[in-house]
């Protein structure tokens, strides 16, 4: 027998749960190969979706340039490397440019463009969060599973609460499904938790913690829309179907997307 959308949702975020807590409490290593594989596959699929619409931009560069953003910051955070070591990002954004050259193209500043977007959009904030995870001066799996955790319930919450009560439109244009409703859902549910994780995760103050979780609802639903907008561009009801009931990893993610540089900007500055 067939399983509902809302079936299949259930049993992926349980089983997909499960291994993403996993990976993000066992140690940093496995975190850091959660997050590297994570930003891998949200950049590729990003690369593929522009592809399909027919650009071209430069998606070994775009990869190349992504992977080597993840490594080089976590491991400049851990203290072994000098913060010298990103000024390979500048030569490898140079290296797009001039690979460019070398190929025939009618748009060869578009390719250049969604390469760059790719980065920016998908392999930064990847980045980002190990700069959340370090903003204690050293490594927290509380801090990482927490921003997870929160990221989750808000969406959850969203989610259950625009179906039970949603009626107000947040922004139609672009998401007509979203409703004030569902987004007040979910920020209660991502508060709640916060409230609950300041009791049980001291590597923040329960007011940090329910901080967090007003930055990841409000600027994840914005991230939301984002994404949203993207795929109305590309005319796709779905970014991918890596995910059953959940679509791809950008549908998935999207939140944290935009949500994280908002998230490492307040950890290192409160």
């Amino acid at each position: 027998m067939a399983l509902s959308n809302l079936q299949q949702r259930v049993l992926t975020g349980i089983i997909g749960g499960s291994a993403v807590v996993f990976c993000l409490v066992f140690n940093q290593w496995s975190y850091f190969v959660f997050i590297l594989a994570l930003g891998i596959a949200g950049q590729w699929e990003f690369y593929q979706l522009i592809k399909n619409d027919g650009e071209d931009p430069l998606i070994k560069w775009g990869m190349l340039n992504g992977v080597l953003l993840s490594l080089i910051s976590f491991f400049v955070l851990r203290g072994d490397l000098s913060t010298k070591f990103y000024l390979i990002l500048f030569l490898l954004l140079g290296i797009i440019f001039i690979s460019e050259l070398y190929r025939k193209s009618s748009n060869p500043f578009e390719n250049i463009a969604f390469t760059i977007i790719g980065i920016f959009y998908v392999a930064v904030p990847m980045c980002l969060l190990h700069f959340s995870a370090f903003s204690q001066g050293k490594f927290s799996t509380q801090i990482v599973s927490g921003i997870f955790f929160i990221l989750w319930a808000s969406d959850s919450g969203a989610y259950f609460a625009g179906k039970a009560f949603g009626k107000h439109k947040l922004f139609e244009r672009i998401s007509p499904k979203k409703t004030w409703e569902g987004f007040f859902g979910g920020l209660a549910l991502a508060s709640i938790l916060a409230y609950i994780l300041g009791i049980y995760y001291t590597d923040l103050p329960t007011w940090k913690w329910i901080s967090l979780a007003c930055i990841i609802t409000t600027i994840g639903t914005y991230g939301d829309l984002v994404e949203s907008m993207l795929k109305r561009s590309l005319q796709i009801k779905d970014s991918g179907n890596i995910i059953p009931g959940h679509g791809g990893i950008l549908d998935r993610f999207d939140g944290l997307l935009l949500a994280s540089p908002f998230i490492a900007f307040f950890l290192e500055f409160s």
